[in-house]
C-alpha cells in the first residue's frame, strides 16, 4: 500500500487514509486500494466502481486451466464432505483459505448459506500473482513456494515469465470476457504426482484494489488499480457486469 501510495502523489494524486476522507473528497474523482469492510462505508459517498469477478469464474473454467476440480458450493454443502478439501471464499477473507480435512474442521460460526469455493487438494510449487489490464498482464511478481510466502519479481525475459504468458494468452482466448478488464489472476506451477515436471493452473481470481502486489512493478500495479476501483462514470460497458453491488 505505501509503494502504491508513493506512485499516486508522483503522478499528482491526493492520497488520504480512510478513516482521514472528509467531505471535501465527495463530488470529486476518486479510486480505491484496501478492503471490502472500510470501502463499504465509502463508495456510496465517493462514487467508486469497484470491479470484481464472478464468484462462479474459477469453477467455469475447464480443468485443463484450473488442473483440479473446482466448484461454487455453500458453508452448508462444505460441512457436509468427509474428506480433504481446499476451501476458500470467494471474495472476502471472511475466513482462513486452506486445506481442511473435512467439513467438521470448517469455522462452525459461519452462514450456512455462505458461498464457497471447494478443491481438490493439489501442490503448487510456486505460486505467481499477475495484474491484467485489458486481458494483458502489465505486472507480476511470484509470491509463494510450497505454500509458503516468498515474493520474488518476475524476470520478464526469463523461461518462467515466457510460460506463464503463453498459459494466460490462451486463458483470455478462452476464459477472458468472464472478467473484468482491471483484475489479478494468480497461476501456479501444479505438481503432477503420476510424472516428473509440472503444469500451469490457475489458482483464483481477485479483485485488484484488494490485491497485495509482492513484487511487481508499482506503477503498472497502479494502472491496473485505477481502473479496478474508480468513479462510476468512467466504467466502460463491458465492465459494468463486474461492478461490486
Amino acid at each position: 500500500m505505501e509503494l502504491l501510495a508513493v506512485e499516486a502523489v508522483g503522478r499528482g494524486l491526493v492520497v488520504r487514509a480512510a478513516e482521514e476522507v472528509g467531505a471535501e473528497a465527495e463530488g470529486g474523482t476518486a479510486h480505491w486500494y484496501g478492503g471490502p469492510v472500510a470501502v463499504a462505508r465509502l463508495a456510496g459517498r465517493l462514487g467508486f466502481a469497484l470491479l470484481e469477478p464472478a464468484d462462479d469464474w474459477l469453477a467455469r473454467l475447464p480443468e485443463e486451466f484450473t488442473g483440479r476440480e473446482v466448484c461454487l458450493a455453500t458453508v452448508a454443502d462444505a460441512w457436509a464432505i468427509r474428506r480433504p478439501m481446499f476451501v476458500k471464499p470467494p471474495r472476502e477473507k471472511s475466513f482462513s483459505a486452506e486445506v481442511y480435512a473435512d467439513g467438521s474442521r470448517l469455522p462452525g460460526e459461519l452462514d450456512p448459506a455462505t458461498p464457497v469455493l471447494v478443491s481438490e487438494v493439489v501442490t503448487f510449487a510456486s505460486e505467481y500473482r499477475l495484474f491484467l489490464l485489458d486481458g494483458q498482464i502489465v505486472a507480476g511478481s511470484r509470491y509463494a513456494v510450497f505454500g509458503r510466502l516468498d515474493p520474488l519479481p518476475l524476470d520478464w525475459g526469463g523461461a518462467v515469465a515466457a510460460e506463464i504468458t503463453e498459459f494466460v494468452e490462451r486463458l483470455v482466448g478462452v476464459a477472458g470476457a468472464a472478467l473484468p478488464s482491471a483484475v489479478v489472476v494468480d497461476v501456479g506451477q501444479v505438481l503432477d504426482p503420476y510424472r516428473a515436471g509440472h503444469r500451469w493452473a490457475v489458482v483464483e481470481a481477485n479483485m485488484a484494489w484488494f490485491s497485495h502486489a509482492y513484487a511487481a512493478d508499482p506503477a503498472r500495479v497502479l494502472d491496473v488499480v485505477l481502473r479496478a476501483a474508480g468513479p462510476r462514470d468512467r466504467v466502460g460497458a463491458g465492465d459494468l457486469a463486474f461492478v461490486r453491488q
